[in-house]
């Protein structure tokens, strides 16, 4: 089974803002970040430096991928100690205009060696963002010298950015598309790398044949009234074995994990508003609306209706073009 493409199959780009960087060293950057949004960066020419907060300064070479899954702040340069300039005063001195209509091309640095930057700021869909997303760590760094088909994915985000710089027709579409291509292949390394450690999380769980069937037929049927007996004879275990092995591998319990997977599956819903409450209700597995809502709220922190609401405010200020990110 391919579980990673069961998971990942309703990860989508909703939005991508690109920029091309001509940086000369000596270099240095600042973000504050994009909430919420997943941002990946590759880079032709010298070598650089990747800092995120708490962490130790990363070298990345050429051709390298570096993705930051939650936005995180985060600083770069030429070298760890170069000072850094906020990305917001270097896009200030800019004519002002419709950000999203036009992929940001900039120069910065001084007079040294030069490295070509292609970055691009995604947006998920809430699916993505709150069962694959925010388990990652704020820092994945994939290396071309590891990665056989490294020299592809490169390639990859070099023209995602360039198909936007270019602008012909169905630019936008094409630059989600391609921005879910390098999410699932980054993905894909950062999950063969993390089984086995402390903190991989669910992803171990997808090497382990029993657990992962079981993980499968919640993906497929999370509205169906699973019992962790039901569960555990997808996985062909007892009971008891199969909580233990699943609490084990997930770092939750199965009803817990399904619970949390049917909330992330009803925030898509409700942000995309188009279907009625009772629909969202139903798909979730819940059979009464009050009972749905106290689930959603533990799980939100906000009432389905109160969620729907900020999250179309969210969106519609994403239509904004002078509300998009200063931190490309």
């Amino acid at each position: 089974m391919d579980v990673l493409s069961e998971i990942l199959a309703i990860c989508r780009a909703e939005r991508a803002v690109t920029a091309r960087f001509h940086l000369f060293a000596p270099w240095g950057l600042r973000s504050d970040g994009v909430a919420g949004s997943a941002i990946i960066r590759m880079a032709r020419g010298a070598p650089w430096w990747i800092e995120v907060a708490g962490r130790a300064p990363v070298c990345v070479a050429p051709g390298d991928l570096v993705m930051l899954p939650l936005g995180a702040p985060h600083r770069m340069g030429s070298a760890p100690d170069v000072p850094a300039v906020p990305f917001a005063e270097l896009l200030a001195q800019r004519t002002p205009g419709a950000r999203d209509e036009a992929p940001l091309t900039l120069r910065h640095g001084g007079g040294g060696e030069a490295c070509e930057m292609f970055s691009a700021l995604l947006w998920f869909s809430a699916y993505c963002r709150h069962s694959v997303l925010r388990i990652l760590p704020p820092l994945i760094h994939v290396r071309a010298s590891e990665l056989p088909m490294a020299g592809s994915l490169a390639g990859t985000m070099e023209a995602l950015v360039t198909e936007t710089l270019a602008q012909r027709p169905g630019w936008r579409l094409s630059a989600s598309r391609m921005g879910e291509l390098l999410l699932v292949n980054i993905l894909r390394e950062h999950l063969l790398r993390a089984v086995g450690s402390s903190d991989a999380g669910w992803w171990r769980a997808l090497s382990d044949p029993a657990i992962a069937r079981a993980i499968t037929h919640m993906h497929r049927d999370p509205a169906r009234a699973w019992t962790v007996e039901a569960l555990a004879r997808e996985a062909a275990m007892s009971r008891s074995r199969f909580s233990e092995r699943f609490k084990a591998l997930v770092g939750d319990t199965p009803m817990g994990y399904l619970g949390a997977h049917r909330m992330a599956l009803a925030a898509e819903q409700l942000e995309a508003g188009r279907l009625p409450l009772a629909q969202v209700v139903q798909d979730a597995g819940y059979d009464s609306d009050k009972v749905f809502a106290r689930a959603f709220r533990r799980w939100a922190g906000l009432s389905p209706t109160a969620y729907a609401k900020r999250e179309l405010a969210r969106r519609a200020a994403m239509g904004n073009p002078t509300s998009v990110p200063a931190d490309a």
